[in-house]
């Protein structure tokens, strides 16, 4: 089952970078923004999580806390953070709990031959825990601006 816009994303604990086991029940008051990534360290979810990074000011003063989502274990998400210096956490989802959630595992193409793999979306949730806004399938350039752009209205609400 995932969920859809307007529905409570049901409570989930998860394995983060820095050690951190993140409940999303601990989130609540706060809007939290949930983007997932094919892979760690890949030139796209590199510039994306770029992007996150360079406006988590921003984020900050829109209440509104950012982690970043793929299969990689979490040795690959401490590295790819470090490397990156992002200013959030990212998650190793390698049963896919949340991949499942949110529906966000599609069937896609390389090569010539299919794989499942994660679709780049980005789900943005209310201060009630409830899923305001989603964007699959998306395009790296301008993306956290749109992003930004939403938590921002939706605080200022």
């Amino acid at each position: 089952m995932s969920v859809s816009v307007g529905q409570p994303v049901p409570d989930f604990t998860v394995s983060a970078t820095g050690d951190n086991t993140i409940a999303f029940s601990d989130l609540q008051g706060k809007q939290v923004v949930i983007y997932f990534y094919p892979k760690a360290s890949t030139p796209g979810c590199t510039t994306e999580g770029g992007d996150f990074r360079d406006r988590k000011e921003a984020f900050d003063a829109a209440n509104t806390v950012i982690l970043g989502v793929s299969r990689d274990g979490i040795r690959a998400q401490e590295n790819f953070k470090a490397k990156q210096a992002f200013n959030f956490e990212l998650i190793s989802d390698k049963d896919e709990t949340l991949c499942q959630l949110f529906d966000v595992l599609k069937t896609k193409k390389m090569y010539g031959k299919e794989h499942v793999g994660i679709e780049r979306s980005t789900f943005l949730i209310d201060t009630d825990g409830k899923l305001a806004r989603e964007w699959r399938g998306v395009k790296v350039p301008g993306h956290v601006d749109d992003v930004l752009s939403a938590a921002q209205s939706l605080h200022a609400g």
